[in-house]
């Protein structure tokens, strides 16, 4: 994403906006003030020699201009990012102790193209503080078994996956015990078993593992697009036009549909691709001499969706349904990324599958965050936390998805949004974000990823 903004939208200013969607998971001033101290060490990222050849012979899609200026980032927190520790009404007004609970008001801005990549790493610090500070009746010690066993059990099944853990990891060496267990389970299952460990979403431990990095576009890119232009009738087929001119046909072929409702996106996608961005190699002359040019469409170039949001059995079907109305026989891709564990895994794989999909699963919470309290084994509940584009250009940026309960931004364009856009409310029964990786008393369960 960072690559588009840079080609496309080099000067437009943003803000971000933090959001715990657990509110009743506390943070004391201590926890606050040691994440105040992490935020700051960003400042002294730099990209090696070594990371820039990892990229540009795994990444060859990433292009010269745009790995000349990552080179040369360098990250700004003091001016960049704020964080203000909020006490809760009990504290006694006029101290500042280091037990005072409360909240974290934290957010991010600046240029876009500078400030795109603070979402990961401030949402891992934000967990680790609150499992550094707060929750820290927990060990290590298992992990990366625990993690082997999941692994063992999606591949077992025939299940292609891989791990998007970074953002609510319990911290960097929890995820590195989970990815060494999931390699250990691939290798462990040889190369007969159908199942797969694809690789991770985090660059740095792709690169430290010997892993492929793996990812999709996220919601931010048609967000923001759809901000700058204050254009939401347009805004999926620009984002989705302005993608395939940097990359390319096949490449990073994962379209997210649901950031203002699939539905809506769905037409965007049976759109044919303009005719100064994309012909194919082999069309053919036409009797006058000229090249007709055959225009596919969005959905056609796409190598398939990702399912984020709502009920994945109807997205099933509503997939489906699209691509047989579009003429389109081939099996496509169906990647699932939203709360899963192993059940779930196998239940979309095998509703998927019966649909003539092709099923991959993107990991996250419940391989990184996935612990049993020490003092009575009962599960220790992640922090739900976001980090969303909040404005563009000055306008608001705004997330609908196919459930209400992931709705965000200002509310006021979010309705405004959806009568632009004739969007039909939507719910679903498993949609209680409060409640996404358990709650507080849930027994513990190794079958959870």
């Amino acid at each position: 994403m960072q690559c588009c903004v840079l080609k496309y939208f080099p000067d437009v200013q943003v803000t971000y906006r933090y959001t715990n969607r657990t509110p009743a998971m506390k943070f004391s001033r201590k926890a606050s003030r040691w994440l105040e101290a992490q935020i700051a060490k960003l400042a002294d990222i730099r990209l090696s020699a070594d990371e820039l050849a990892f990229l540009r012979h795994t990444c060859p899609y990433l292009n010269e201009p745009y790995l000349h200026y990552l080179s040369t980032l360098r990250l700004d927190p003091a001016h960049q990012v704020t964080l203000t520790f909020v006490p809760d009404a009990s504290s006694t007004p006029g101290t500042a102790s280091d037990a005072d609970t409360g909240a974290l008001d934290l957010a991010a801005a600046g240029r876009w193209v500078d400030t795109i990549l603070y979402e990961i790493p401030l949402l891992a610090l934000v967990s680790e503080a609150y499992f550094r500070h707060e929750d820290t009746d927990w060990t290590h010690k298992g992990q990366a078994e625990r993690a082997a066993a999941k692994g063992a059990a999606l591949l077992a099944a025939g299940c292609v996956f891989s791990e998007f853990g970074s953002r609510r990891r319990r911290d960097y060496a929890t995820q590195e015990l989970v990815l060494r267990g999931l390699v250990a389970a691939q290798e462990e299952a040889g190369p007969e078993v159908l199942g797969r460990f694809t690789g991770t979403s985090n660059v740095h431990f792709a690169m430290k593992l010997g892993l492929q990095p793996v990812g999709t576009v996220a919601h931010e890119w048609f967000m923001g697009v759809a901000a700058v232009f204050d254009d939401y009738e347009n805004a999926n087929e620009t984002a989705l036009r302005y993608w395939v001119d940097t990359f390319g046909e096949g490449v990073l072929g994962i379209a997210l549909t649901d950031t203002f409702g699939t539905a809506d996106f769905l037409k965007a996608f049976a759109r044919p691709i303009p005719e100064n961005v994309y012909a194919r190699k082999e069309d053919a002359p036409a009797e006058n001499g000229t090249v007709e040019m055959k225009r596919r469409t969005y959905a056609e170039v796409f190598t398939g969706v990702r399912q984020d949001s709502g009920d994945p059995e109807t997205y099933i079907k509503q997939m489906r349904e699209f691509y047989l109305s579009q003429g389109i026989a081939e099996k496509k891709v169906i990647v699932f990324s939203d709360s899963l564990n192993v059940d779930l895994c196998l239940k979309y794989k095998n509703a998927a599958e019966d649909a003539g999909f092709q099923p991959t699963f993107g990991v996250g919470t419940f391989l990184t965050n996935d612990f049993a309290r020490l003092s009575d084994g009962k599960k220790s509940v992640p922090l739900n936390i976001v980090i969303k584009l909040s404005s563009a250009n000055g306008r608001p940026a705004v997330k609908i998805s196919d459930n209400i309960g992931k709705n965000t931004g200002d509310k006021g364009t979010v309705e405004e949004v959806k009568r632009r856009l004739g969007y039909t409310e939507k719910e679903w029964a498993e949609g209680d974000e409060s409640k996404r990786w358990g709650k507080e008393g849930d027994k513990d369960s190794v079958t959870r990823i």
